[in-house]
């Protein structure tokens, strides 16, 4: 059993994005029953939200799941590091911010931390800190990514020359090809995003799931950079219209309020919806189960198969 699995007491070296708004329990309890790690991604929600979504989370599993808290972009941050203690989290996922003031008090409480990283620099400062595990993301991930823009076929490996921690690829991956490729890097795990939205268990709007499947090579963009951030949506007639004159508007023209009316409303002219590259390679909408085992069989397959 790798490091990942032993770590979070999981059964495959899978685990779920933070995604705001979309992991609904439904995903979330799917994920960890298919042996992975679910994860509630916190986004903006209140601690009361939040609560709520553990609960509905624990009816429908009795595996670990986690929290993900972005540490700039959620108001309750605090709030939500004392319900993830209160409601005894196993593992809380913190990216969008510096995770080291709140380690002592999460690993004192017992709970797993993970650190999300777009850079060597980054991952250094976490493991010195005395983060868990990390999850090394690419510029292929969905919503926003680091301004750094580093790419995961790149980024991984030279994350892992530096860490003596175990290290999950994120962005770009979304089958065995990609699972396959992140171990050889050096990872030993992955984490999922896109690819789990297009799942029977999610609940997005089904337009979404649609748009995903109909998805080429060409139908991710990233919006924001000219104004100093980094989004990667796809294509779609709200993105078109936008001309953002500075940071500010654009974070309020892509708020949470915007996000819901694509993601969970399936209106795209009125709100927008995150995706990764990964979006390319999406053909079908199976259960999470179908998926995992999927991926499974298909990165062994292709480590074990004799090269040129």
């Amino acid at each position: 059993m790798s490091r990942v699995c032993t770590s979070l007491q999981i059964e495959i070296p899978i685990i779920q994005g933070g995604m705001g708004n979309i992991s609904h329990a439904e995903l979330t309890a799917a994920v960890s029953n298919a042996g992975g790690l679910g994860t509630i991604g916190c986004g903006t929600m209140s601690p009361i939200e939040v609560k709520q979504l553990i609960e509905a989370t624990r009816r429908l599993t009795s595996r670990p799941f986690a929290l993900n808290i972005a540490i700039r972009v959620s108001p309750y941050t605090e709030d939500l590091i004392t319900l993830a203690i209160e409601e005894q989290i196993p593992v809380v996922s913190l990216s969008a911010g510096n995770p080291a003031p709140f380690l002592a008090r999460l690993q004192e409480a017992g709970i797993r931390t993970i650190g999300v990283v777009a850079s060597v620099k980054q991952a250094v400062k976490a493991e010195r800190a005395g983060i868990d595990l990390l999850v090394a993301e690419g510029v292929e991930a969905a919503g926003i990514n680091s301004p750094l823009e580093l790419t995961t076929m790149t980024l991984i490996p030279q994350i892992t020359d530096q860490v003596t921690i175990p290290v999950l690829a994120a962005g770009g991956i979304g089958d065995g090809r990609g699972l396959a490729a992140a171990w050889m890097l050096g990872a030993e795990g992955v984490q999922l995003g896109t690819r789990l939205i297009a799942t029977q268990e999610s609940c997005v709007h089904p337009q979404y799931k649609n748009h995903l499947v109909q998805a080429d090579d060409l139908e991710t963009r990233i919006i924001g950079r000219e104004v100093g951030q980094v989004r990667r949506v796809l294509n779609g007639a709200y993105v078109d219209g936008l001309r953002p004159a500075s940071l500010a508007e654009f974070q309020e023209k892509t708020n949470e309020s915007f996000h819901i009316k694509g993601a969970l409303e399936g209106d795209e002219t009125a709100g927008y919806v995150n995706a990764g590259l990964v979006s390319g390679l999406i053909e079908d909408i199976p259960t999470v189960q179908a998926l995992f085992d999927r991926m499974m069989d298909e990165a062994h397959k292709r480590i074990s198969r004799p090269f040129p």
